[in-house]
């Protein structure tokens, strides 16, 4: 047994298919299926279930894989360790960040990082929480910066800033008249929500459970850029976190935006990494970039007098 074939029967249980489990490998398909069959018979054991249209690990293929991962992930910790002693701030890092932060964080920080860290390679994955989780976890994501909280004593949790929300409107929306709202404002509101598995869909639920609000029927948004076009098409009202309505974000003439008076509803932002990390004092530093978001970016736009306004 040995590491390589680990990694093309971990291949082929991400892509349950020998050809793109092949490509992915940087091989031929005969080779990978050649290389799993002689794991096979190193085990005594089936760890695929070969069908015509379809491949599918045994149970005991899933778990293996699953060990592989792990061995695959320590192995890789080992090589990390040895090279960061050498040159710490050097290498790969891979960043998973989640489709409602990303876009709008990442035009303000990368700049500052790569001038911070001009030798480090800085890979960054767009996944939902769950499958930055997941992937951290299996050791094939270093970090991940994620909402708060969450619930897993294996991860390292360094907090970095806290985002608020705030809520967007059509303009001819009767609460367009105001800059401001109370939470209770939104009692008996109705709001368009992303679809499931978006974190900031629970996020929004949690506000909407605070103020008496709820989802409305009928609709739910796979973007956050598809909620902004349906505040803009004047279909209802949405929260926004306010880094997606930070330039270089372009405003909407078709959007009203408005702070919450008070102490607004926000989500907590941190950056997280498995304990057994040999990148931890690294990933600390490179926390620490990102915690010095300018504290501007995260108070709402001043409002824009309305056409009406200006005539």
């Amino acid at each position: 047994m040995n590491l390589r074939d680990l990694k093309y029967l971990v291949a082929l249980a991400d892509h349950k298919h020998f050809g793109r489990a092949a490509a992915a490998s940087f091989v031929s398909q005969p080779t990978l299926s050649t290389q799993i069959k002689k794991l096979e018979d190193e085990l005594g054991v089936a760890l695929v279930e070969r069908a015509p249209r379809r491949v599918m690990l045994t149970p005991v293929g899933r778990e293996v894989a699953e060990r592989a991962r792990k061995v695959i992930a320590d192995v890789e910790q080992m090589a990390e360790i040895a090279r960061r002693s050498q040159d710490p701030e050097a290498g790969t890092v891979r960043l998973g960040l989640f489709p409602t932060l990303g876009p709008y964080l990442l035009p303000h920080v990368v700049p500052r990082l790569r001038q911070r860290f001009p030798r480090l390679e800085l890979l960054l994955i767009e996944e939902k929480t769950d499958q930055i989780l997941q992937r951290l976890r299996d050791g094939r994501l270093d970090a991940g910066l994620l909402a708060l909280p969450i619930h897993d004593d294996q991860l390292h949790v360094e907090v970095l800033f806290d985002e608020p929300f705030v809520l967007a409107v059509p303009h001819q929306h009767s609460m367009a008249e105001q800059d401001s709202l109370e939470l209770h404002d939104l009692d008996h509101q109705h709001l368009l929500l992303l679809e499931e598995g978006h974190c900031l869909r629970d996020q929004a639920l949690d506000v909407c459970h605070m103020a008496g609000a709820d989802e409305r029927d009928g609709f739910r948004a796979t973007s956050l850029e598809t909620l902004r076009q349906m505040v803009a098409a004047g279909v209802g009202i949405t929260l926004l976190p306010v880094l997606a309505v930070q330039p270089p974000v372009p405003s909407s003439p078709d959007i009203h935006l408005l702070r919450f008076r008070g102490q607004p509803p926000h989500r907590q932002i941190a950056m997280v990494w498995r304990r057994s990390s040999a990148m931890g004092d690294f990933l600390l530093q490179l926390a620490g970039e990102f915690r010095k978001l300018p504290e501007q970016l995260l108070r709402p736009p001043q409002p824009v007098p309305s056409q009406d306004s200006r005539l």
